[in-house]
């Protein structure tokens, strides 16, 4: 069964630095590309970025580009999201999210995943 964790998430003000992780249980990783979407109250989910199943591609939403970087690490079955100059704005529960591939797209569609994590809070203060 596949399973993934999201962790790292948390309280932090405005400018500061949060790195977010999601472990994969399950599956083989490496096959699988990676997103990461975000949910405010109130507002409809929110692509943040991709990557592919090698690494070699990423792709970022709007209004995190320059700010947010995605990685991934395939022998420890882990995706990152480095997120700097943190906003009120991006406050929400940021999910990771996983489909089989091997084509070195990145998915920004949410329906495309099959697999979700349960979610992780990243809260910026003003």
């Amino acid at each position: 069964q596949v399973q993934l964790v999201e962790s790292g998430g948390g309280l932090v003000q405005a400018g500061a630095s949060l790195r977010l992780s999601c472990t994969a249980v399950g599956y083989t990783f490496s096959s699988y590309g990676m997103g990461w979407f975000r949910q405010a109250p109130g507002k409809e989910r929110e692509f943040v970025g991709g990557i592919t199943w090698s690494g070699g591609s990423t792709s970022y939403g709007d209004s995190v580009k320059g700010r947010f970087t995605i990685s991934r690490d395939n022998a420890k079955r882990t995706m990152y999201l480095q997120m700097n100059s943190l906003k009120p704005e991006d406050t929400a529960v940021y999910y990771c999210a996983a489909r089989i591939t091997r084509r070195e797209v990145v998915f920004i569609n949410g329906d495309e995943y099959r697999y979700w994590g349960q979610g992780t809070q990243v809260t910026v203060s003003s």
